[in-house]
């Protein structure tokens, strides 16, 4: 928890890394704190409220106190033999903290006074947006978002088949079930330790939320076509596109990230996927833009957000940036990638668009604004675009909320470059 507090790395990066100086720790240890951090971060602000209300800083530590009083119900003589300076325990309790325990004993965790944007942990930056943009529903989705999420899969269609690991799964006496709206997914409801899904290392199997895989199916890759992964990232979406084309045709992840980058080789290699190469950008504007304009026929621009959509799995990223710079420069830097990377579509080709925020300027408004200053781009409606979507769509548009779709939040347009008669488009074999 220090950590987290202390380090701008995400939570599920400073866990790994703590793992990892820890494996005697067993499986079940390892749930156990995992389990216990994730509460503590999505129960922040109201833990927050209650220490300010006795005049106590916010530490890692007087979380944990107020934590095991106000929600797991511990007596102050309880949570003293937790906290009892032993081999492996934390150091003993103070004056001022034992206190603090009996001040707050008795307590629920949500008070009366609390105002709801703390009562439902949403920081005070996001929370004009999200009610703007869910109006009545804001408590409903704002609360989907404290819930943990579901674990998403994807069958690696290049080494094996969704029956297959269904199997397999179910042979570790997993319940897991095949997902309705994509082709390759499975979702599994329990808790559990990846370290017994032997085929995430082997690549026949990658974590990804079923509302991502969505994203990727927008694309529509076909085998042969020349396809560029603009945001690549750590590549998740870069191996879906892979499987949709059956390993034929030509991929170019790209980042501005080197780290990220690296990391979506070593899954490339891992996922049998032969045709992706990697392409570190030195800013959207690369020059490597301009020389391959008009050269693919897909472009995917899963652009950097506030990343609303996914709080309810990274809880700590609500509390960290857009804060840093601002929502309107968040914008701002999207509405410059996605007008930078649009000039790599051939005409004809394919643009899709897309954000894991819940917030309309990062999603609606910005297409609209992208649309008003390209007018060779139009949108394809989401029934047009992928029929089997339909019942996802918000107006023309992907949509999905954790309330509504039980998915993270994800936004996705999809875009068609006009053709123009009596034109080829350029090729360019430097990729």
């Amino acid at each position: 928890m220090e950590e987290v507090d202390s380090l701008s790395r995400p939570a599920d990066a400073i866990v790994s890394a703590w793992f990892r100086t820890r494996r005697d720790m067993d499986d079940r240890d390892r749930g156990a704190v995992l389990e216990l951090l994730y509460a503590l971060l999505r129960h922040r602000a109201r833990l927050r409220w209650w220490l300010e209300r006795h005049g106590r800083d916010d530490t890692a530590r007087n979380r944990m106190l107020a934590w095991l009083t106000l929600a797991e119900g511990r007596t102050p003589d309880q949570v003293m033999r937790l906290f009892n300076g032993a081999k492996g325990a934390p150091e003993a309790l103070t004056r001022a903290e034992h206190a603090l325990l009996i001040k707050l004993q008795g307590a629920a965790m949500t008070h009366p006074t609390m105002s709801e944007e703390v009562r439902l942990e949403c920081p005070d930056w996001a929370a004009g947006p999200l009610r703007h943009r869910f109006g009545a529903a804001f408590e409903a989705e704002m609360a989907a978002l404290l819930s943990p999420p579901t674990l998403d899969l994807r069958a690696n269609t290049i080494k094996t088949t969704r029956d297959a690991m269904m199997r397999q799964l179910t042979d570790l006496g997993l319940r897991a079930e095949v997902s309705l709206r994509v082709p390759d997914g499975i979702r599994i409801r329990e808790r559990m330790s990846l370290a017994r899904l032997a085929a995430l290392k082997s690549g026949e199997l990658e974590i990804q939320d079923e509302g991502s895989q969505m994203v990727a199916m927008l694309l529509d890759a076909r085998p042969g076509e020349r396809v560029v992964d603009f945001c690549a990232g750590a590549g998740g979406k870069t191996l879906a596109i892979a499987a949709q084309m059956n390993n034929r045709g030509h991929i170019v992840a790209c980042d501005v990230n080197e780290n990220r980058l690296k990391r979506c080789a070593e899954r490339v290699r891992r996922a049998g996927v032969h045709n992706a190469e990697t392409r570190l950008l030195a800013t959207e504007t690369d020059r490597w833009v301009k020389r391959h304009k008009g050269g693919f026929d897909r472009v995917l621009v899963d652009a950097p957000c506030s990343g609303t959509g996914t709080w309810r799995r990274n809880p700590d990223a609500r509390w960290r940036a857009p804060e840093e710079k601002g929502l309107d420069n968040l914008i701002a830097v999207q509405a410059r990638i996605l007008a930078s990377a649009a000039r790599l579509v051939r005409p004809g080709g394919r643009l899709v668009y897309a954000t894991c925020s819940m917030l309309s300027e990062e999603n609606e408004d910005q297409v609209a604004s992208f649309l008003a200053h390209h007018a060779d781009f139009h949108v394809v409606p989401l029934p047009e675009a992928a029929p089997g979507l339909s019942g996802v769509a918000r107006g023309d548009y992907l949509s999905l909320t954790p309330a509504h779709d039980d998915t993270d939040g994800f936004f996705a347009a999809v875009l068609r470059r006009e053709s123009q008669p009596g034109t080829t488009p350029p090729v360019s074999s430097d990729v």
